[in-house]
């Protein structure tokens, strides 16, 4: 769906052969505007960053600072953020700073690999 609204989607998926099946589905599609990386998506993709949007679909239980940073000026971040009860956030980076607002109550999967063993104090 987003390889139809915007010039060019990055999607990363930490489970290898749900990244590849993704990947070739995809290309097979002729999206050429869609790039798949398998790996952890804590750390974002700093290489293609700044970003204008970046929605992250499983729920660490803080908002990983490394994704914040790769926000362009007016970009968003819209991700679920908690343990047991999570809430929807979005994070507005503005000519001011950030703004943050709680959207609503969620359910959506934990987020694994770096977001399990880094504390917020530690990003």
């Amino acid at each position: 769906m987003l390889a139809e609204l915007v010039r060019e989607v990055y999607s990363i998926e930490i489970v290898e052969p749900l990244a590849k099946e993704a990947e070739t589905r995809l290309q097979r599609l002729g999206y050429v505007n869609v790039h798949v990386r398998c790996g952890d998506g804590y750390r974002g993709w700093p290489e293609a960053a700044p970003f204008d949007a970046i929605i992250v679909t499983a729920a660490p239980d803080h908002v990983p600072a490394p994704l914040v940073e790769q926000l362009a000026l007016n970009g968003r971040l819209i991700l679920p953020v908690g343990r047991f009860n999570q809430n929807l956030i979005r994070i507005r980076r503005t000519s001011t700073g950030l703004k943050k607002e709680t959207l609503l109550p969620v359910r959506f999967v934990p987020m694994t690999g770096e977001s399990e063993r880094v504390s917020p104090s530690q990003n």
